[in-house]
């Protein structure tokens, strides 16, 4: 695919950012130019929950594949699917689907399709250090809504530097709900059809439908 890094605009831009800004970027560059190299993208991950004021402490295994703006997420007992149009939400305990249509650039939630291009629209970035753990470096990138009505004040990115791949993302709520995700068994450039991405109806005949479109 082809890159959207421009040379000769960043060079303008730099002369107006800060020296962390730019090292941030420049990270950023790399994890999302490569991401989009890819066809398809299959990951597992670790998904937890902490409030210590609530006393939460939540922890699931979950995964997600990607092609371009499809996706098919499964996690704490529900099967989501887009087909780029249409989103399915399938809460396998109730046999139940929502179906809705979220309007384009929608941001009542984080779009996992944009997981690795995620600072790209409507966030400011930081780099904040470097970070060795278990002989491996990482980058240490914090995300800024630009919007401030969104319920978390930053999100943390830890980048590995030997293959430029985000390795967790931390973010912190102003509500105390602090979400984690760590990925893990990436897989690339796997085919996948169309339907994959569609909930079928036809294998789940009992379950009820809730068409909010």
């Amino acid at each position: 695919m082809k890159k959207i890094f421009c040379f000769l605009l960043f060079g303008i831009l730099c002369f107006n950012l800060p020296a962390q800004d730019i090292k941030a970027k420049a990270v950023l560059d790399k994890v999302s130019a490569k991401n989009k190299e890819f066809k398809s993208l299959k990951a597992e991950f670790t998904f937890s929950m902490d409030n210590a004021e609530e006393d939460i402490h939540e922890i699931s295994e979950g995964s997600i594949t990607l092609v371009g703006d499809k996706y098919r997420l499964k996690l704490m007992g529900v099967d989501t699917y887009f087909d780029g149009t249409t989103l399915y939400s399938h809460i396998v305990d109730v046999d139940e689907v929502n179906i809705s249509e979220p309007e384009k650039g929608d941001e009542e939630g984080l779009n996992p399709a944009a997981i690795f291009s995620i600072y790209e629209k409507g966030y400011t970035y930081k780099y904040i250090k470097e970070e060795t753990s278990n002989n491996s470096t990482y980058h240490i990138i914090d995300l800024f809504p630009k919007n401030t009505e969104r319920e978390f004040t930053l999100i943390r990115l830890k980048i590995s530097k030997a293959n430029d791949q985000i390795e967790s993302l931390k973010s912190i709520g102003k509500d105390g709900n602090n979400v984690s995700i760590i990925l893990k068994n990436l897989t690339p450039n796997l085919t996948y059809p169309d339907s994959y991405f569609v909930f079928d109806k036809k294998l789940n005949p009992d379950v009820e439908i809730n068409d909010l479109r």
